[in-house]
């Protein structure tokens, strides 16, 4: 993992030994509960010192009780051996200052669109979520300031998994979806509390990657893990 271009694979980022952070999708996400916005203040500080060192810059989100943080190596779209070493420097301001991890809950939300005109829809989305149209992943329009989730397109006839999407023929047409992105040891515990809470689960024959569940009214989202991908 001595490459700071080459990006990781799921198995390589958890055998890291990353106990305060979480891969979702391309990115690695930590917790910290700080009890206080001093505290918080002071863990982004750090943060920030540390950043501008490696030139290498995490997104950060700082409320009153806890501080967020995203790890990405942007040039390569993918996790690098520079984010495993900020990850680890950052878990030790976090230490130092008292503030502890919670990886429970930690997500990360994409809308998908069953379409075949995505080429046509990405300006369109990319205008109305204030974001731009090529972030340097193909269909994914994205807004710089993270206000807005990433959409991408999804074609039908092509995806594989249009039956588990698909609504029964009695209910109405759902094009939209929700791809909602959980840690691999959180996705199971997920899962069961949206069972719990009324939800219905249509498949798990692609778990642990993916777990399709609708909700009372048919509308259909996934529960997805980075387990068996690119490894």
């Amino acid at each position: 993992m001595s490459d700071p271009k080459q990006t990781l694979t799921p198995s390589e980022v958890g055998s890291a030994g990353l106990a305060d952070w979480r891969q979702l999708l391309d990115c690695l996400r930590a917790r910290f509960r700080t009890g206080n916005f001093a505290t918080g203040l002071e863990l982004v500080n750090r943060i920030g010192a540390a950043a501008e060192a490696a030139d290498h810059h995490p997104d950060i989100v700082l409320t009153y009780p806890e501080v967020i943080v995203s790890l990405s190596s942007h040039d390569v779209r993918g996790i690098t051996s520079r984010d495993i070493d900020l990850a680890r420097e950052i878990s030790g301001f976090a230490a130092e200052l008292g503030a502890s991890a919670d990886v429970r809950g930690l997500v990360q939300v994409e809308l998908g669109l069953d379409t075949t005109h995505g080429d046509r829809h990405e300006p369109v989305y990319a205008a109305l979520f204030a974001g731009i149209a090529e972030d340097g992943r193909e269909g994914k329009p994205a807004d710089p300031g993270g206000q807005a989730p990433p959409v991408w397109w999804q074609e039908p006839e092509e995806s594989g998994e249009a039956d588990e999407h698909a609504l029964p023929a009695q209910a109405f047409e759902q094009r939209w979806h929700l791809d909602v992105w959980v840690p691999i040891d959180d996705a199971e515990r997920r899962l069961q509390a949206v069972l719990d809470a009324g939800g219905t689960l249509v498949s798990d024959k692609a778990a642990p990657s993916y777990w399709v569940i609708e909700d009372a009214d048919g509308n259909r989202s996934c529960i997805c893990t980075v387990a068996d991908r690119g490894e």
